[in-house]
């Protein structure tokens, strides 16, 4: 394959992927700019009652209450310095500062399904609780980790569901990488282990971990959880190198409580939100980059391998305010 094909075929996956990322938040985008469209009907300026208007949209897209007064905050801020009146300004507004929360929120920028120069395996643990995506995050993620060239092994640590085991040993056949796992009850942290042992062996490029999803107490979490981390360090000193907690997004305000619990047991260094697509909520991504200042690192926009995109935040924003989509 050429230069230009490879150049094409690549626009290509990035138009594809937008695409996917417009329609995903449809929903999201179409609620609330219809909250916006009549906070501003018939004015001819940005006066405290669009202000709660656009409070009111921003809430209801889930944006959530302490980012929203932050936001709106702002917002007045920018009118008295730059003495913006007209409500046609209100849309740009928005847009720049939820692009500076974005940035503040993380510096990091992720673009492809990559892993840094020196970690390998890069082993990646991943948390949350049942039913929020994390088995099929953990096979979309390996999926288009070998699309990018990665050797992948998984390592199903969740040993208290045989389903969770199940699950992932077919999504390992599916996508065609190697699975580390042990019988229902085995301790989790040796399962864990054996996987980055088993990764080192094979010269894997990516180990990715599975681990339970009860939450029980914030104790438990955190002692079960911290287990693991030291075990396999014991194989790998400065593993793992990501600890990625998958939130679905469609559960809104849920999903930050989720992340208070998990954020207080251990060390997350990133985050991923699934199921953006099908609901109005996608202003939780905003929420939970602002509160807890941690890179949401992926995004699920849908059902397909590759609609887990990496999160970026221009074309979110540019998604969530292009009006003619």
């Amino acid at each position: 394959m050429g230069l230009f094909d490879k150049l094409f075929k690549r626009n290509k996956e990035q138009q594809e992927q937008k695409e996917a990322l417009d329609e995903g938040l449809k929903k999201t985008k179409e609620g609330f700019f219809s909250r916006i469209t009549k906070a501003i009907a018939g004015k001819d300026k940005v006066d405290t009652e669009v202000l709660d208007q656009v409070e009111d949209a921003l809430i209801g897209a889930d944006v959530g209450v302490d980012t929203t007064v932050e936001l709106i905050k702002r917002i007045e801020a920018r009118v008295a310095k730059d003495k913006y009146l007209g409500t046609s300004e209100l849309n740009r507004l928005l847009q720049e500062e939820i692009m500076n929360m974005l940035t503040e929120a993380s510096s990091n920028e992720f673009t492809r399904f990559d892993v840094p120069a020196g970690k390998k395996p890069y082993v990646i643990l991943v948390v949350g609780v049942n039913g929020v995506g994390k088995t099929t995050t953990i096979g979309k993620l390996s999926y288009n980790f070998k699309k990018n060239g990665k050797s992948v092994l998984m390592g199903a640590a969740d040993t208290f569901r045989a389903a969770a085991v199940d699950q992932l040993t077919i999504w390992s056949e599916r996508v065609g990488v190697p699975i580390v796992k042990k019988e229902m009850g085995t301790d989790p942290s040796a399962v864990a282990y054996d996987s980055v042992e088993s990764g080192i062996a094979r010269g894997s490029d990516v180990v990715i971990i599975d681990t339970a999803g009860r939450l029980h107490n914030k104790a438990h979490l955190m002692d079960e959880l911290s287990k693991i981390r030291r075990v396999i360090s014991k194989k790998m000193p400065d593993a793992p190198h990501e600890v990625l907690l998958v939130l679905d997004g469609s559960t809104g305000q849920n999903a930050i409580e989720q992340a208070k619990h998990f954020t207080a047991a251990t060390d997350v260094t990133a985050i991923a939100i699934t199921k953006l697509d099908g609901t109005a909520k996608g202003g939780v991504v905003l929420a939970i980059a602002n509160q807890f200042k941690i890179p949401v690192k992926y995004i699920g926009v849908g059902e397909k391998m590759e609609d887990l995109q990496i999160f970026n935040k221009e074309e979110f924003v540019d998604s969530l305010f292009s009006l003619e989509k």
